[in-house]
């Protein structure tokens, strides 16, 4: 079953999505924090693969994901630090993009909605240009994939 994201932007500098997953909140918030469940969803469009998953979720630890093409290697990454985490409702961290400037301020949320999670990100970037370049990367297109595959792995499966 796929199920839309709703995205938003609710002011100049910032990018919006929400969705509701049929799992419980400390199970999707446990999906976006160990690095062996990540890898299991997080992978965007078919044809890639996620080599690198590193997560110290600690206040202050970092974290990097890299991403490679199965058909012609090309990598790309995202790294930052976590600023935030009261689990398993909310992470906050700061993110720098492979390739591109400035800093994006995440804040991701994970409402108990009984067996159900009412999930949100919200990413500030430094300026309005900056949002709108990610907007024009097709990046919430490829989140919506990737949260495809988070609903099914987790209705499907076991956190483990």
């Amino acid at each position: 079953m796929t199920t839309s994201v709703s995205v938003t932007t609710p002011s100049d500098r910032e990018i919006r999505v929400e969705r509701t997953f049929d799992a419980p909140a400390p199970l999707v918030f446990d999906f976006h924090t160990k690095p062996e469940l990540v890898k299991r969803w997080l992978l965007g469009p078919p044809g890639w693969s996620m080599p690198v998953c590193e997560i110290d979720l600690t206040v202050g630890g970092r974290y990097r994901y890299t991403w490679r093409s199965d058909a012609d290697g090309r990598e790309f990454g995202v790294q930052g630090q976590f600023t935030e985490i009261a689990s398993p409702e909310r992470i906050v961290n700061v993110e720098t993009m492979d390739g591109r400037p400035g800093e994006v301020v995440v804040t991701t949320t994970f409402e108990d909605a009984g067996a159900k999670t009412k999930f949100a990100i919200s990413m500030r970037f430094d300026s309005r240009e900056a949002r709108d370049a990610a907007l024009e990367t097709g990046m919430t297109e490829g989140m919506a994939m990737s949260y495809d595959r988070l609903e099914s792995v987790v209705v499907g499966g076991s956190s483990a």
